[in-house]
């Protein structure tokens, strides 16, 4: 049956300022939902007191997160949707658990990936956890095909695929300047999880350009002092970046998606990855980018690929078609026209 009153919860320990793949997704889900009727209420740790995540100050995590309960009261009727498995999501968890409410949560990372790279604990009680997490959801949303391939392989239940999209309105070709030698464009945070070295240590004749920060920025600015570290870009000064660049190199190898890879796509700039989860579901071989094991032969290939062609290709992924998945996954009735 659809619920006629079209409303969602989101509780999210990922939120602004937090400057990541999460929370661009989040922002844009809840944007298209709107513009499709469907009322969204978010919860997030910028409603309680916070305190820093341990090596990535930038992320807070809620301090009190039993008080969501208040939130949660307003309207009891609405659709629950857990989109990540931090304090605000374990208590969103044991809320709907304990008093029957129906839920849905998300897969946005490879958890156990990360806390592997970061802190040593072995992936598979990475992997415990979310199984124990995920399992008393009436569905898990995952970001891809292989994401959910692997996931099932795991052990994990009941998935669903939505992904990502991209706002090719913004995201768009601009002028170029002329320049001498290709330059190359990481984007993403700055930490050993996303591989970034792999891109510094590129032996290719070209300029390279990081966007983004983390917890590595000041160690590899010093390390490597002929890239330019530009920090964060938001808006038309990231669009900028984008349409500026040669080759988007996207070296992560635990991400489930990858939404600068279809950013980058929507200006026009191929896309050079290693053959993972993400880009195996985004990029189209030798149209929109190239994957290989050898990072530099995909870089090489990638920068003789058809940058109008590139632009094309990222109209396939739009925010409506993310955002009528996720109503549909919720059977939350939409009312409107994607206006």
């Amino acid at each position: 049956m659809l619920n006629a009153q079209n409303k969602i919860l989101i509780i999210t320990d990922a939120w602004h300022p937090q400057v990541n793949g999460v929370v661009i997704l989040l922002s844009a889900l809840v944007e298209s939902l709107g513009r499709l009727g469907i009322d969204s209420q978010v919860i997030h740790p910028g409603l309680f007191p916070t305190l820093p995540l341990p090596k990535y100050p930038e992320i807070r995590l809620s301090l009190t997160p039993w008080r969501f309960r208040s939130h949660m009261a307003q309207d009891p009727s609405q659709q629950v949707h857990i989109a990540t498995e931090g304090p605000l999501g374990l208590a969103a968890r044991s809320y709907c658990s304990r008093r029957e409410v129906p839920f849905t949560t998300a897969i946005h990372t490879k958890f156990p990936e990360y806390t592997n790279i970061l802190f040593g604990t072995p992936i598979s009680w990475g992997y415990g956890y979310l199984r124990w997490f995920h399992k008393p959801a009436q569905t898990t949303i995952v970001q891809s095909k292989h994401q959910a391939d692997e996931l099932t392989e795991r052990g994990l239940a009941h998935l669903r695929v939505v992904g990502g999209g991209v706002d090719t309105q913004r995201f768009r070709p601009q002028d170029r300047e002329s320049r001498d030698k290709p330059l190359l464009l990481y984007v993403g945070r700055v930490s050993r999880e996303k591989n970034i070295e792999a891109f510094l240590n590129l032996a290719i004749d070209a300029k390279k350009a990081v966007v983004g920060d983390g917890p590595d920025r000041h160690r590899l600015q010093e390390a490597y002092p002929e890239v330019e570290f530009k920090g964060y870009r938001k808006g038309e000064s990231l669009v900028h970046e984008y349409a500026q660049a040669d080759c988007l190199v996207f070296t992560s190898k635990t991400d489930t998606f990858g939404l600068v890879l279809i950013e980058a796509m929507a200006c026009g700039t191929p896309v050079a990855s290693f053959p993972t989860t993400g880009p195996l579901d985004v990029i189209r071989p030798g149209v929109s980018g190239v994957m290989d094991s050898d990072l530099e032969e995909a870089v090489s290939q990638a920068l003789l690929l058809d940058r109008e062609v590139v632009r094309t290709e990222s109209l396939n992924f739009s925010w409506e078609s993310v955002a009528r998945r996720f109503a549909d996954i919720h059977r939350i009735e939409v009312s409107q026209g994607f206006d």
